[in-house]
């Protein structure tokens, strides 16, 4: 699998880094820059975005993110996935000021043309 096999849009299934295990979804898009390091745009419930810079090797994807929360406080990331096949991502991730006892999980899935037609 090559970096640019990762170029596209994925649903996100996912839950937060914390006790209770809130989940969430949203979409992830992927396309890599011309220094050949993935651009990720994370849209969560239709409302917040997140944007990263990573890189991949050996199947394995790592982006550093960030957001802005309230009060446009930014908060800042990384999350890793293995890339099981170019369609499929599983991940997990940690934030700055997230409870350092746990890891978020992510799992991701491409959007097929198909798939955005039917929407």
């Amino acid at each position: 699998m090559t970096i640019k096999d990762l170029e596209g849009t994925f649903t996100v299934m996912g839950s937060n880094q914390s006790e209770s295990n809130h989940t969430y979804e949203g979409t992830l898009s992927l396309s890599v820059d011309n220094d050949n390091r993935i651009q990720a745009i994370w849209l969560i419930h239709n409302e917040q975005e997140q944007f990263g810079k990573g890189f991949f090797k050996d199947n394995i994807l790592v982006v550093n993110f960030y957001y802005l929360g309230e009060d446009d406080k930014k908060f800042k990331g990384v999350v890793v996935y293995r890339c099981l096949t170019p369609d499929i991502l599983d991940g997990f991730w940690s934030e700055k000021y997230g409870d350092p006892a746990y890891l978020g999980e992510e799992r991701c899935f491409r959007v097929k043309a198909t798939d955005e037609v039917l929407e």
